[in-house]
This record gives C-alpha cells, sequence and structure tokens, in this order.
C-alpha cells in the first residue's frame, strides 16, 4: 500500500496552453480513488503522469513522500491495466503475467507461486496454457489484471479497463476489480468516463472537468452534495433535473408557479436571483408523504417502463424533469398532476458561477 500525493500538478504540451490546471489530491494508503469526467477532461493524462509516461510541466508527485517525477515507470513501483489489454498475442496467459518477473529476474520458483496465486484469486487458473487469441473480453481482462498483481506493486493504476466490454460483462468485472480491492487493500487509482462506475468502485471520486478537479470527496458527498453545476449534472443516472429558477418578491418561483420554500431554505439564497433548481428524479414523488412536501403542478410528457421502475418525463411550465416512480405508474401522456418533494433534497446553484449555493 501507498500514499499517493499530487501538489500542484500542471500539465502543458506546448509551453503555453495548460491541459491540467493545478491538479491537487492527496490518496491514502488502501484507497480506491476514481477519476471521472468526460472524454477530454485530462483524467487519463494525469494518470500517465503518476504512471510516468507523461512528463510533469510543474508541480510534485509522490509516493510514500518520495518525489517520482523525474523516476522512469520502471523505477516507481507502480502496476498499470490498460483499456486494451496489452498483452502478448504470441505467449501463453502463464507467460504473459510471468513476463514483468522474468525481467526483474526473480526466481523460477517465486515466478510460479505468484502467477498461480494471481490466477486462483482471478479465477483463470485452468486457462494457464492458452493465449490471448482464445479468451474472451473478460477473461483477457482478468489476465492484464492478473499481470499487475504479480508484481506486488505499491499502487495499482487503471485506464477505462472495462470500456471493451459488453454491458454484463463490463457489470460482472466491476464486482470483481471491488471485490478484488478488498482482498488486496491496495491503493488504486482508476480513470473512466463511466459515472456508474465511478459510483459503485470508489472510496474517493476526482469529478474532472477541461482539467480541472471539480470536486473531490466520497460517492455520497459527490451525489448527494455536488459543490457545482458540473457535478450535478454529470453523477448520476438519470441525471440531476436542473431547472431555471427566480428570487422574485422573496418567492421562488419556476417558470409561472412559486415553490413554497420554507423561509430556513430560502435565506441562503438572497443573494443572486438566477438559480438553478437541483432535484434527483428519485425524489420526485405523484403523492404526498409529508405535511412539509412541496407541491407543483405539472404535465406527464413521456413514461419509460423499465420493469422494476418507471422513468416518468414531467413539463413544468416550459421546462421539464424526470422522476423515477414505481413500476406500476401508467398515467397517460397529456395528463395534468400534481408532483411532491421535501424542500430538503433540493439543491441549488448560482446560474452565473455555476457553484452550490
Amino acid at each position: 500500500m501507498a500514499h499517493v500525493e499530487l501538489q500542484n500538478v500542471v500539465k502543458s504540451y506546448d509551453g503555453q496552453n495548460q491541459v491540467l490546471h493545478g491538479i491537487n489530491l492527496s490518496i491514502s494508503d488502501g484507497q480506491f480513488v476514481v477519476l471521472v469526467g468526460p472524454s477530454g477532461c485530462g483524467k487519463s493524462t494525469l494518470l500517465r503522469m503518476v504512471a510516468g509516461l507523461e512528463t510533469v510541466t510543474q508541480g510534485n508527485i509522490l509516493i510514500d513522500g518520495v518525489r517520482i517525477n523525474d523516476l522512469p515507470p520502471r523505477d516507481r513501483d507502480i502496476a498499470m491495466v490498460f483499456q486494451d489489454y496489452a498483452l502478448y498475442p504470441h505467449k501463453s496467459l502463464f507467460e504473459n503475467m510471468a513476463f514483468g518477473l522474468r525481467l526483474r529476474k526473480e526466481p523460477e520458483a517465486v515466478i510460479q507461486q505468484r502467477v498461480m496465486d494471481a490466477a486462483k484469486l482471478l479465477k483463470i487458473e485452468h486457462l494457464l496454457d492458452r493465449k490471448p487469441a482464445a479468451l474472451s473480453g473478460g477473461q483477457r481482462q482478468r489476465v492484464a489484471i492478473g499481470r499487475a498483481i504479480v508484481r506486488q506493486p505499491k499502487v495499482f493504476l487503471f485506464d477505462e479497463p472495462l470500456s471493451n466490454l459488453d454491458a454484463q460483462l463490463r457489470g460482472e468485472m466491476r464486482a470483481e476489480i471491488k471485490k478484488l480491492h478488498l482482498r488486496l487493500g491496495a491503493t488504486i487509482i482508476y480513470v473512466t468516463h463511466d459515472q456508474v462506475e465511478a459510483m459503485t468502485l470508489a472510496n474517493q471520486i476526482a469529478v474532472m472537468h477541461g482539467g480541472h478537479v471539480v470536486q473531490y470527496g466520497s460517492p455520497d458527498q459527490i451525489y448527494n452534495q455536488p459543490q457545482a453545476l458540473f457535478v450535478a449534472g454529470f453523477m448520476g443516472s438519470p441525471a440531476m433535473n436542473l431547472m431555471n429558477a427566480r428570487l422574485q418578491d422573496g418567492q421562488l418561483w419556476v417558470d409561472d408557479q412559486i415553490v413554497a420554500l420554507p423561509v430556513s431554505r430560502l435565506a441562503p439564497l438572497r443573494g443572486p436571483s438566477a438559480l438553478k433548481m437541483g432535484l434527483r428524479p428519485e425524489n420526485c414523488r405523484v403523492a404526498r408523504e409529508t405535511e412539509q412536501d412541496i407541491q407543483v403542478r405539472a404535465e406527464i410528457v413521456l413514461l419509460e417502463p423499465l420493469g422494476a421502475e418507471t422513468l416518468a418525463t414531467f413539463k413544468i411550465g416550459q421546462q421539464e424533469l424526470t422522476a423515477r416512480l414505481s413500476p406500476d405508474f401508467r398515467l397517460p401522456p397529456g395528463t395534468a398532476c400534481d408532483l411532491f418533494f421535501d424542500a430538503n433534497h433540493l439543491q441549488f446553484f448560482d446560474a452565473d458561477s455555476g457553484l452550490a449555493l
């Protein structure tokens, strides 16, 4: 295990335009940290800098207090699992997993033991004599992970390892990677654009956008207390509903309706008059549950039955929001009805700065 520290890390390829803007992250021993964000946000570049595959323009990267900026990859005591597996097609699975140990000139008995231990952990011990071409995508990814495990590194780096797999296999491998972390207790830095992977795998999530870390916290903090509009809209499936709202005459308005917030919730909103109001789909209801529930009038636009639940799109004035409702909800589109939600579940953001209020 290892403690990884990123101190004001900057990356620029031309000396003028920055790809990464002063990244600061502290990753404790044994943590599973996921870097998540859209394509082009800089997450893979940051991971490659930790691995030593990209140079650091400014700032420092430390592992257990040792600055590693100038160390070659082989001396950093890290192991990386790539998106495309990077297996040698002419070598057996055993030799693929043993390759790094042979380069280190480890004793044959050590190689045999480590490869067999990793193969049993990943349930691929019966495949060790096969070549990569004879395997499924999920099996190849297990071999790539096994090759990293046998090295017994301080830090594991994963660069979108599941993106080439189909949806069902991604779910299975996601569970296996989480179990693996629980067994090994290793420090893991994992890159993905898939927010479901981030939420299910991580102890801590760094949400990245435009070369910045917009928010760093636990999955619960990221989901329930987003600090920026980008985080609120990016994390969650379906995403958080974000609606234009305004303060007028001491009241909160969404289009032509007053949202009757209690005074305690209105007080922090006295600054900006142009707001974004956020509400998670699971916090919308079509029946009053408590006397404190806020009520608005809405019209049903679309129903999406998913078996275990129904996603319903409603229109409030000229704005739409999605509600996660019971599987038997079946009112037809065009029906007017009341929507209810608890004021404590509402999130508010300054429409100009995008920051939480």
